[in-house]
């Protein structure tokens, strides 16, 4: 069974060390060189990296990383934003499926 890697920045630590998951707190100019690392290791199969991170490894060199990785790379909303919650939705259902969707909640 493939193993689920947590990234996130260092604020995030206490929840995640409860929840017993493979975690990584790091700071932003960190998060490139660490994911780098994880698409090499065959056990992993899917990788969640906080949003906060993307910006410092900036979307250009997060594509090349999830083309070369086997696995799956998904980005999880930051929580200081609610209100952004259904662009990001949005976001991850255009890159699902490969173009825009309307929803009306």
């Amino acid at each position: 069974m493939k193993k689920i890697v947590f990234i996130t920045p260092e604020d995030s630590e206490p929840g995640f060390s409860l929840a017993g998951v493979i975690h990584h707190a790091i700071k932003p100019e960190e998060g490139e060189q660490l994911l780098r690392k994880l698409i090499d290791d065959p056990e992993i199969g899917l990788i969640a990296i906080d949003e906060r991170l993307i910006s410092a490894i900036g979307q250009d060199r997060l594509k090349k990383i999830e083309e070369r990785f086997t696995g799956v790379i998904v980005i999880i909303p930051s929580p200081e934003r609610p209100e952004e919650r259904e662009d990001y939705l949005m976001r991850l259902i255009r890159r699902a499926i490969g173009y825009h969707v309307r929803l009306r909640i």
